[in-house]
């Protein structure tokens, strides 16, 4: 009686919720992108010069600084949610294409994949802050105390995160060709209509409070103007923490249909 063996199959290699060499890969390759370092890196430091530091009104004091600031602060968070939208929806788009399936074979799963991507693009953020900042400290940008400039960088990435979740959504629902393109103009979009870049009053002020970019842009402020908004009116803080929540809500609900949309066409 011959007796009979079978091959032992290979083990299952251990699943892991971060790739180090995808990670590295993805920054290699974003960095020898020059999309990425103009739209997330350059664009937001010649804004603040343009806006802030090369403007009369750069010096001219704001709650616990000046102009400047205000400027340096929201110009990094716009860089910050420009990166997030634009590198999510890129890495979506990745999945519907059917990179996912060749991700199953390796130990990262799919989650593992979004969030190795989700760090290489807070990565490039923090780089934009970094720039940004850098920009503002050389050019007059000026707090009262230094704990606001670290506050104010902690509020733009660590909400920022939330315009992850635009860009997933939309890599997800439309073509991969103009996914990346389209979040970042819908963020240029949210910033003009979310009073990023220009002081908003009366009723343009009263929509503003209802955009993606508003409660945003005043946390990211609120280290140095405490809600003020320059003239004479200030914002109590649940408004732009409602408004960041609701939309947070929405995005990820967003994020979610894309997911399920993907999943029926495989």
């Amino acid at each position: 009686m011959t007796a009979t063996t079978t091959a032992a199959l290979p083990a299952r290699p251990k699943r892991t919720l971060f790739g180090p060499t995808l990670y590295r890969i993805e920054a290699i390759r974003q960095l020898r992108n020059p999309y990425t370092l103009v739209f997330t890196l350059t664009l937001p430091v010649v804004m603040y010069l343009l806006f802030g530091a090369f403007m009369p009104w750069g010096a001219e004091l704001i709650g616990n600084g000046n102009v400047s600031f205000q400027v340096m602060v929201s110009m990094a968070g716009f860089g910050t949610a420009t990166a997030m939208s634009s590198l999510c929806s890129l890495a979506a788009s990745e999945v519907r294409q059917g990179w996912g399936r060749q991700i199953a074979m390796t130990p990262l799963p799919v989650a593992g994949y979004a969030f190795t991507k989700l760090m290489a693009a807070l990565t490039f953020s923090a780089f934009s802050v970094l720039a940004v900042y850098i920009a503002g400290a050389a050019t007059g940008a000026e707090v009262d105390q230094l704990w606001r400039w670290f506050a104010s960088a902690g509020i733009i990435l660590s909400i920022g995160v939330v315009f992850g979740l635009w860009g997933m959504g939309v890599g997800m629902l439309l073509n991969p060709d103009s996914a990346a393109a389209l979040a970042s103009i819908a963020i240029t979009l949210f910033g003009f209509f979310g009073n990023v870049f220009m002081p908003l009053s009366g009723a343009m002020l009263d929509i503003a409070r209802f955009t993606p970019m508003y409660g945003y842009i005043a946390l990211v402020r609120w280290p140095l103007t405490g809600g003020e908004l320059g003239d004479g009116t200030s914002d109590p803080l649940w408004i732009p923490i409602l408004n960041v929540s609701v939309w947070a809500v929405l995005l990820f609900a967003l994020a979610y249909a894309g997911v399920v949309r993907s999943r029926r066409r495989a």
